[in-house]
């Protein structure tokens, strides 16, 4: 690994499932760019965000900090970032480093001090506020608008689609006219763009390299087939996916998911190109990732916001000066990471505040590092009644429900799909044991869990209560600038 700093441009999508690029295996999905990419960097086989939704993610993401950190506490989609904890955006700007954003940051507000020099064409939560319909939770409400979106889903184009478009323009500017400017020291661009977050609209030439007919059908999907706990259930009823959607229906919807992942990839493809024109390829190191997943019907479930591998695992590639190429690490990763590593990308300083942070470079585990990692993301909004809590710790995955609900536990190894539950099984409560023990280690999950809980009544009575709440319906998304909200 070279220990020259190095430019660094992060590329970030939003609810782009890991399985979904053919460098993961997919033997459908298209994504010829993030290929190429993992062809000459390293690959990241077991990645994880730490929330999987995206306000919470991205708080997590800019800190290197837990969601429930109590300098953070980015609970849900209504407790934005800030700037309350300082991001990597904040340290590279104190040793005077250019550092820029385009497009989704779902932070608060601009005005806020969120760790840019420059936000160009930002995303932020709604009206500073947030959907608020994904706080209430006691008892759960049946959802509207997600249902009308999978029914909607298919071929033409959206504003998120146009969105996108106008992101990569402007990135590419940025690389063709700016980048070559900055060479004092490193400079850090943060390309944040939509696809494949709902809604569900692919461009006809994306969405035509996906016919019905040729379409890997969700594992698990139907009433007699998927897992019925209660969690997943409080979840479905949330979404308003209790049922079956039919065949048809999940056709479309996969082919539109499958084809806004192409778009994304050719996008992906216009920005690494202006990189290599611009003459600064040897000099940047790229990194891909995600916010989190997308469960596109697999064991009953749609969207993300739960623990299974679809939701909260995530793509994450990294490539440029100094990376292994062609290597494929399983040692398992989390979004949090990813500070220090644009620190150490770039050569900036690691300040004593962060020295006990809880990521770990993906450079040095690049390199071969393999640490006994312990990862772990949490949920506290849109579905769950109560905190649910992920561990991954070797080849076991522990899912902790704080609702008294059975803990979900499953052999990563030897059942990679997770269709086997082995949290009620006598033979397997030691292993229960020690993975309650580690998040024991880790947080008081029942503290937590009355902090975020707290914090959502707080919210739930600034924004006229829950029947208020209730009649004024989800929209569902956060609508592109410029683009007023749609309730349903």
């Amino acid at each position: 690994m070279s220990d020259k700093p190095s430019n660094f441009l992060f590329i970030f999508s939003d609810q782009h499932t890991r399985r979904a690029a053919g460098c993961y295996g997919h033997s459908l999905v298209r994504t010829p760019n993030l290929d190429r990419l993992a062809e000459h960097g390293t690959l990241y086989k077991n990645a994880y965000c730490n929330g999987p939704i995206c306000v919470p993610c991205r708080g997590s993401l800019a800190t290197g900090r837990y969601v429930n950190d109590p300098t953070l506490e980015v609970w849900d989609n209504c407790s934005p970032y800030y700037g309350q904890a300082p991001s990597w955006g904040h340290r590279l700007m104190d040793q005077g480093h250019r550092v820029v954003s385009i497009g989704k940051l779902h932070y608060r507000d601009t005005a806020d001090d969120n760790g840019f020099d420059e936000s160009i064409v930002p995303l932020h939560i709604i009206k500073g506020v947030g959907m608020l319909y994904t706080l209430l939770r006691d008892p759960m409400p049946t959802g509207r608008a997600f249902p009308h979106g999978v029914r909607n889903a298919g071929v033409g184009n959206s504003t998120y689609l146009d969105y996108d478009r106008d992101i990569t323009e402007r990135a590419l500017d940025w690389l063709k006219n700016e980048a070559p400017t900055h060479t004092d020291k490193p400079w850090a661009l943060f390309v944040s763009l939509v696809c494949p977050h709902p809604p569900w609209v692919a461009p006809p030439e994306f969405y035509d390299l996906y016919p019905h007919q040729d379409l890997d059908m969700p594992l698990a999907y139907g009433l007699d087939e998927r897992p019925m706990h209660p969690g997943l259930e409080d979840y479905r009823t949330n979404f308003g996916i209790q049922g079956e959607f039919d065949d048809a229906t999940l056709r479309k919807v996969i082919a539109a998911y499958y084809g806004m992942v192409s778009y994304l990839d050719d996008n992906i493809g216009k920005l690494i190109s202006a990189l290599e024109a611009s003459g600064l390829a040897d000099t940047t190191r790229i990194l891909y990732t995600s916010d989190h997943g997308e469960s596109m019907g697999q064991k009953g479930m749609f969207s993300k916001c739960n623990m299974f591998e679809e939701s909260v695992g995530v793509p994450l590639i990294m490539s440029g000066p100094g990376i292994p190429s062609g290597k494929e690490i399983a040692t398992p990763v989390q979004l949090l990471d990813v500070f220090p590593t644009i620190l150490e990308a770039t050569g900036a300083q690691i300040v004593d505040e962060d020295q006990e942070l809880p990521g770990t470079s993906l450079v040095q585990l690049a390199e071969g590092d393999e640490p006994n990692r312990v990862i772990f993301s949490e949920q506290h909004s849109a579905g769950a009644m109560s905190a649910v809590y992920l561990l991954r710790r070797g080849d076991w995955k522990y899912v902790r429900y704080m609702e008294d609900y059975p803990p979900q536990l499953f052999n990563m190894a030897s059942d990679p799909n997770e269709l086997h539950d082995l949290g009620g099984d006598p033979a397997y409560q030691d292993e229960c044991d020690r993975c309650e023990a580690a998040l024991r280690g880790l947080i008081n999950p029942e503290d937590v869990d009355q902090r975020a809980k707290a914090k959502q009544a707080e919210r739930i009575e600034l924004g006229g209560g829950v029947e208020a709440i209730l009649a004024k319906g989800s929209p569902g998304y956060t609508p592109a600038p410029g683009e007023d909200p749609a309730f349903h």
